[in-house]
């Protein structure tokens, strides 16, 4: 049998356009090779020595240490930052986390998640006949438009953001006003979904046991149920994520504790999937990646895990945050028992897919390369080179080869704070992290500062970094970058350009808004853009210090009927909607009288929205109209950050 056939090239997702696919049969004797089912078994703040083979202590994963036995264990795996739902949209999307514009873990009341138009691993897989399934830990949205079975999941069943996202203290009991974290008192109730359906309540620590065996039995399921085709299961655990859960299976089991017990039933997880493919008769033909998100949050003490040798934990750019235990096995073409050393990232499994599988890689950029050569064995390949460093949009360090170079940051650091206990956390400090270079190959754990004594290496990758700040930007040094793709976004409806009297005329501004949320300066009260539910859409104008006072010029006396002028109300996010609105009017920007005054308390109102000013009647004339909005002091003291100073964001004036 002979093929002839032309990879499918992705657009968007809704979008494909198929060059040529034609299949011509000379021969019946040849079997055509069947596209191989593909696992990735995703843990949550695992740490990089908690697993067997990687030095994991006083607890053990046989059936992991199985999977690196027969297949390969990799020492250099990295994922693209060291925190939840960045981690996450690399790893379906093969990009950077600031391409794709996903930063740290989405919130239950975040407004946005992963843009639908986005390519996923699932997205890419399905177009060539695999049926895809996903069990776990979603966390890139909560809203229907963002969870799995949008993003070319077939099935799901899971939660759709962390675990510890609810209204439950560290001991147990429900959040009070004597809590340690009374805001937590805000959480929605932690809901699992079955397809776009909430079908349970995750409300106490005995449910959190449960989840585990819940997911794993879903898995087998699904396996069970796809043996007969190609099928993609992603199977993202909430554990070892806090507050633990382990089930009376494993409960007391190691030596360790409660972590040593929870990673222990995670390697019973993985051992059940290894039996099921086993009594199928198919795991011969089954590719199982397994990895975590991210290093392990070392506050928590005896409830976190280990990056021991590296160098802190979650939340940082430094080893210990952003490399994973990882292994992968595939008979017949992973060879076993072998050691990867080159460096690879989960950035890298979109592109290694579409490679084995025959797929189309997505038509935007991505940032992902494919690593088949060292997953068959060949060592003397080196697919990546380089790797990237970003935390929140900063561009915190860059890799090359063994030479690892820090840009000068404020970075979370647990290093010389007391650790918490049995679920409650401690303390971290922040770190100011300085030019820095590292060699990994003779420092993993990134204690020998050699800056000074190679500034030609310095120098070099500091170039590498400037090209990479220009695509794809960096917060550290204002660069936006060209080729940044937006989140999908709520409310979008309302962010299409509208026509008044005020576009492009003069803003005379009586008060500085807040540099750190501009909307574009000058002209972005007047520009015909208004802003979505996300504070971070880029079309609303901040302030903090000072109250909004602005004064439209209108370049001549002009009848008006309308005026309306929007603010955003996200008290979770500090930002409150004015108590006072003044619309005002002049002849000659001198003399105002006030045309409306509007008063709104500052109670307690956490939903998010856009509240409108408006003021009508029939035609007044007018050259100048200004609008003063009073913010609130400081924040109350029922709200978490109770006597700082809240934010205003308004996004724009219309004039009719």
């Amino acid at each position: 049998m002979e093929h002839f056939k032309l990879n499918v090239v992705f657009m968007n997702k809704n979008s494909l356009i198929v060059f040529l696919v034609a299949v011509l049969f000379f021969s019946s004797c040849t079997k055509r090779e069947k596209l191989p089912n593909i696992i990735i078994i995703f843990t949550d703040d695992q740490g990089y020595a908690d697993v067997g083979v990687f030095g994991a202590k006083d607890f053990s994963t046989p059936n992991i240490d199985k999977l690196a036995e027969e297949g390969m264990r990799f020492t250099n795996f990295y994922v693209s930052e060291a925190v939840c739902s960045a981690s996450r949209a690399s790893l379906m999307t093969g990009c950077y986390a600031k391409r794709v514009s996903i930063f740290g873990a989405l919130m239950p009341w975040t407004t946005y998640g992963l843009n639908p138009e986005e390519v996923t691993v699932a997205d890419m897989l399905r177009q060539k006949g695999y049926t895809t399934g996903m069990v776990g830990k979603w966390h890139l949205g909560h809203d229907k438009e963002f969870l799995p079975l949008q993003n070319g999941f077939d099935e799901y069943l899971g939660l759709p953001y962390s675990n510890d996202m609810w209204s439950v203290d560290c001991d147990g009991k429900p959040v009070g006003p004597k809590s340690e974290k009374p805001w937590k008192a805000q959480y929605p109730p932690l809901i699992l979904i079955d397809g776009n359906k909430n079908v349970d309540t995750i409300a106490t620590l005995a449910d959190q046991a449960t989840l585990t065996t819940k997911y794993t039995e879903r898995a087998i399921r699904f396996i069970d149920k796809n043996k007969d085709r190609p099928f993609f299961l992603y199977f993202a655990h909430s554990m070892p994520h806090v507050p633990l859960g382990v089930s009376d299976k494993y409960k007391g089991k190691s030596k360790q504790g409660m972590y040593g017990d929870v990673i222990e039933e995670i390697d019973w997880s993985v051992g059940q999937i290894v039996e099921t493919l086993k009594r199928l008769k198919i795991e011969d033909n089954t590719l199982i990646i397994y990895t975590s998100d991210n290093g392990p949050w070392l506050n928590f003490g005896n409830h976190a895990g280990s990056a021991y040798p590296l160098r802190e934990g979650k939340g940082t750019a430094f080893e210990g945050g952003v490399r994973e235990p990882t292994v992968m096995k595939w008979p017949g073409h992973i060879p076993g028992g072998k050691v990867c050393d080159k460096m690879a990232s989960t950035i890298d499994i979109l592109p290694t897919l579409a490679e084995i599988t025959g797929a189309g890689i997505p038509g935007k950029p991505i940032d992902g390369v494919s690593i088949l050569p060292l997953m068959k064995g060949k060592q003397d390949t080196t697919p990546r080179d380089e790797f990237f460093y970003y935390y929140n949009g900063e561009l915190r360090a860059i890799r090359k080869d063994k030479w690892k170079l820090f840009f000068p940051h404020n970075s979370r650091s647990y290093e010389g704070m007391k650790p918490g206990k049995d679920g409650c956390p401690g303390k971290t400090k922040i770190l100011k992290v300085g030019l820095e270079l590292y060699d990994l190959e003779n420092d993993p754990g990134e204690r020998n500062n050699l800056a000074s004594q190679h500034p030609d290496i310095v120098e070099n990758l500091s170039i590498i970094a400037g090209r990479m700040r220009k695509k794809l930007g960096d917060k550290l040094t204002g660069i936006k970058g060209y080729e940044v793709r937006p989140p999908g976004r709520k409310n979008t409806e309302r962010t299409k350009k509208i026509n008044h009297l005020a576009i492009g005329k003069k803003v005379i501004f009586g008060n500085s808004y807040n540099q750190k949320y501009t909307a574009g300066g000058d002209s972005a009260l007047n520009d015909g853009l208004r802003g979505s539910l996300d504070f971070n859409d880029g079309k609303w104008q901040s302030y903090r210090d000072e109250d909004p006072d602005f004064i439209i010029d209108l370049g001549k006396e002009t009848d008006i009927e309308e005026i309306t002028c929007s603010f955003l109300n996200n008290q979770r996010a500090w930002i409150f909607l004015p108590v006072k609105v003044d619309f005002m009017i002049s002849a000659d920007g001198k003399k105002f009288n006030e045309l409306k005054h509007f008063e709104q308390p500052a109670e307690r109102d956490y939903k998010q929205y856009v509240k409108e000013f408006t003021f009508k009647s029939g035609p007044v004339k007018t050259r100048y109209v200004r609008v003063i909005a009073n913010s609130i002091d400081s924040l109350p003291q029922w709200h978490p950050g109770a006597g700082k100073k809240a934010w205003v964001f308004v996004d724009e004036i219309v004039i009719k």
